[in-house]
């Protein structure tokens, strides 16, 4: 008997489009996916059926970078360079922060991700105990860090938080939610620090998420301290010990790059966060080259305005190219698995990304009936460069139907937006 069974939908897998097909899950993972002729006796043994017709079955899309709460300062403060936006309008606006307003805003950016298409996320944050709360409430996947300043005055509190947070979380639901330990950046986290950070990561036998060779000035600094890049120097203190997921990575050299190499560091890659910080273009076709694992990022939703995961892959699809002034840099095959299973891996999941027997149910409906996905000649192509994330229609994670029919099914959309109208008004107070 399987918990869901879905009939008469085009199926993205690994080696093309399969037409008209169903799709068999138990336990969050798919058991099958059949034809429609091979999936009427599956019916009477299913506790629920799903029709797709008229729809796309696609994995869910991974987000591997986000500030979810930070919602609540879109728009708030634009058109800034990183450091200016940082220090003169977000870090003194998060200090009015509590875990009522993170709460919301965790919701508003995970009904956001739920309606665009996204099933996981990567965050690092604060209050993250109640971000973690609304993760298992609202049932989507997601990856957790408690972001970490040393030259904060709680650095060593966070870390304890941080460590209680991977206590009480980490592995829950089948690692529905895994947690990491997030430094937020060197120039938030001096040597002495790091040194923590890194004993600590030992002691947890856990991951890293940091911000690494952001910008320009970030790398000169740091070369000017200690007279190494930023990947260099967090190297030689040890901090790729284990996995680490670095966020942007735009400035780094060949050298840095055989080090992420070498000591496996995957790259959280946020194209349009990067572009509207003017940050640079991260060299991610040479990345790729060189055997990077490169997944993709928005940054939260107030750096680039939005969650929207859809518009980073089409956006990851086309800036290299222009870059580059190679049509194939990045095509739109590898454009889609960096928003799908390639941050699946960026997060450590091997199970995670694609439409394939034995692989987690994190599965997203798009409904095809738009004039834009006509004529329908390559269906991944269309979902790169054409679709819209409006075209979600259903989203499931681990074999739960999170949205359908466009109606978010364990969110109060009404609740929600009297909230962070609410908040609205006490941030710009």
């Amino acid at each position: 008997m399987c918990d869901l069974l879905i009939t008469h939908v085009d199926v993205l897998t690994p080696t093309g489009v399969q037409k008209n097909h169903a799709i068999s899950i138990e336990n969050g993972y798919i058991t099958s996916i059949m034809t429609n002729t091979e999936s009427e006796q599956a019916k009477s043994n299913a506790k629920n059926v799903l029709d797709g017709k008229g729809q796309l079955a696609a994995p869910g899309l991974i987000n591997t970078h986000t500030h979810i709460a930070m919602g609540l300062f879109r728009n708030y403060a634009d058109d800034l360079e990183l450091m200016d936006w940082l220090e003169t309008a977000i870090w003194p606006t998060e200090a009015k922060l509590n875990d009522e307003y993170v709460k919301y805003g965790t919701q508003l950016g995970i009904a956001e991700m739920l309606r665009s298409g996204t099933t996981t996320f990567s965050d690092m944050y604060f209050f993250m105990n109640t971000t973690a709360e609304m993760v298992k409430e609202t049932g989507i996947r997601a990856v957790l860090s408690r972001g970490l300043a040393g030259v904060s005055p709680t650095a060593d509190q966070a870390l304890l938080e941080n460590a209680e947070l991977f206590h009480q979380y980490n592995g829950f639901d089948n690692d529905r939610i895994k947690v990491l330990i997030g430094p937020h950046a060197p120039y938030t986290c001096p040597d002495a620090y790091m040194e923590k950070v890194i004993a600590l990561s030992h002691e947890l036998n856990a991951g890293i998420h940091m911000h690494l060779s952001e910008t320009k000035g970030e790398v000169e600094n740091v070369v000017k301290a200690t007279g190494k890049t930023p990947i260099a120097h967090m190297h030689e203190l040890g901090l790729f010990w284990n996995t680490t997921l670095a966020a942007h990575c735009v400035h780094v050299t060949d050298e840095d790059m055989d080090i992420m190499a070498t000591n496996n560091v995957a790259v959280a890659h946020n194209p349009q966060s990067n572009l509207k910080l003017a940050s640079g273009i991260a060299p991610v076709p040479e990345m790729i080259a060189k055997g990077i694992t490169v997944g993709l990022g928005t940054d939260g939703s107030a750096s680039n305005n939005n969650a929207d995961m859809l518009e980073e892959v089409r956006l990851a699809a086309t800036l290299h190219k222009a870059r580059l002034y190679d049509p194939k840099a990045i095509p739109a095959e590898v454009a889609w698995n960096m928003g799908t299973v390639e941050g699946a891996k960026a997060l450590g999941y091997k199970d995670l990304g694609v439409l394939q027997e034995g692989y987690r149910a994190d599965i997203v409906l798009y409904d095809v009936s738009g004039m834009h996905w006509m004529p329908r000649y390559n269906d991944l192509s269309a979902l790169v460069y054409s679709a819209n994330s409006s075209d979600a229609n259903t989203t499931i994670v681990g074999g739960k139907v999170l949205m359908q029919n466009r109606e978010l099914l364990t969110i109060d959309e009404e609740k929600l937006r009297a909230e962070i109208s609410k908040a609205q008004e006490f941030f710009k107070s």
